[in-house]
């Protein structure tokens, strides 16, 4: 045991050892704890200026609303245009956003419409995030498995979905949003210089605008024909149509249902991710191709957790619950991208990565959703009732796959 421990970990400082994976591996963990810090810091402040659960949705929202618009875009321009340079272009964007809100924020005439736009022009870069930046993570990781290399690069991803809250909760708390802005356009500049350094090459489909829609088809047509990546897509929506979306509520639960300050609401919103790191280096350590049954169970279980989570009798036994239900969402995040990498042809991997973008796209539709619900249930029962919804279709998701 202590030596097939010890061999794992040589392949995960292996992995480490290469140049651009490390670097890419960076840029991951830079920009998407940043992209918690500036969600979890932009709920707080439209909670404290707009009193409304629905607003802060809807604001929410627009963070991920490219992913439904260009996510199988996004998955056709990776195949023709250098990869890098489309990574480059959005960390420019996101970095010039979070700059404008912290310009704005320490003038005192920041609007929840600004934090709007902002979050929608950031979303560009989480767009191509499995497109682009995670297909570049696999491909550069020589003389490993693709799993191996997403499943370290997944521990990062839930690393920083709970520090990226914690940090936000604080930042806001002692420095309002001016200042939790301000940290994300700087740590946003570093992933840039870091991108810049590195070195990909990569072949291109002629990029033809004119038949975008046909080559999105194309891949539609591919992912309905692969049964494991179509049980991902149906998985993906469940999971971020009425799973994901209750982040948009945790900070009127927090102050709600457990009278938590900022930054108690942002460990809170950190107690998933932290199970989810527990789950990602088992996962880490595993060997073998990416199991469907495996991705199915842990969605399962992460939506379980959810549905019992906003009614626990005490702040403690809330953070329980979600880090319990992020032992769930490892194996959902990490295993997303494998089984896809893993079916997919070689030449169809980034528009078979853009259906799944679009599907994480479907977020915003949940945060509708969540707003809605809220004003009529409750934010509590909301998510309740949005995670038995998305357990149902978890469930169809299994039957479909194994009768």
């Amino acid at each position: 045991m202590h030596g097939r421990e010890e061999k794992r970990a040589r392949a995960g400082l292996a992995l480490l050892a290469i140049g651009d994976y490390r670097r890419l591996w960076m840029v991951g963990g830079l920009a998407n704890a940043m992209r918690w810090l500036e969600l979890i810091a932009t709920g707080l402040f439209v909670l404290d200026a707009t009193g409304d659960a629905m607003t802060v949705a809807l604001v929410s929202a627009s963070r991920a609303m490219p992913m439904l618009l260009f996510g199988p875009a996004a998955g056709a321009v990776a195949e023709a245009v250098n990869r890098k340079l489309l990574l480059v272009i959005g960390l420019v964007i996101t970095t010039v956003a979070a700059l404008a809100v912290t310009l704005l924020g320490a003038a005192g005439s920041l609007l929840s419409w600004h934090l709007a736009l902002a979050g929608f022009a950031s979303g560009l870069l989480a767009a191509g995030e499995l497109s682009v930046r995670r297909r570049m993570v696999a491909e550069s990781a020589v003389g490993s498995t693709m799993s191996q290399a997403i499943a370290f690069d997944s521990i990062t991803n839930a690393g920083t979905r709970l520090v990226g809250p914690v940090a936000g909760g604080a930042a806001y708390a002692a420095f309002g949003i001016a200042g939790a802005y301000g940290l994300s356009a700087v740590l946003n500049a570093v992933a840039l210089l870091l991108v810049i350094r590195v070195n990909h090459q990569q072949e291109r489909r002629v990029l033809r605008l004119g038949a975008m829609a046909s080559t999105v088809a194309e891949g539609i047509a591919i992912a309905r024909g692969l049964p494991a990546v179509r049980t991902v897509l149906i998985v993906t929506v469940a999971m971020n149509t009425f799973g994901f979306s209750y982040i948009a509520l945790m900070a009127p639960i927090g102050r709600l249902a457990f009278e938590a300050t900022a930054i108690g609401i942002g460990v809170l919103v950190a107690a998933e991710p932290l199970g989810a790191i527990g789950g990602a280096i088992a996962l880490a350590r595993r060997s073998g191709a990416a199991s469907v049954r495996l991705f199915l169970a842990g969605s399962a279980s992460f939506l379980v957790f959810l549905a019992f989570m906003p009614h626990a009798p005490s702040y403690l036994l809330a953070f329980l619950l979600l880090v319990a239900s992020g032992l769930g969402t490892a194996a959902f995040g990490t295993l997303q991208s494998s089984i896809v990498l893993e079916n997919a042809p070689a030449d169809a991997r980034s528009r078979l990565m853009g259906l799944v973008t679009m599907c994480i796209g479907t977020g915003p539709i949940g945060m509708v959703l969540s707003g809605t619900a809220a004003a009529v249930l409750g934010a509590q029962w909301a998510v309740t009732v949005l995670s038995v919804v998305g357990g149902l279709l978890v469930a169809y998701a299994a039957v479909r796959t194994f009768r």
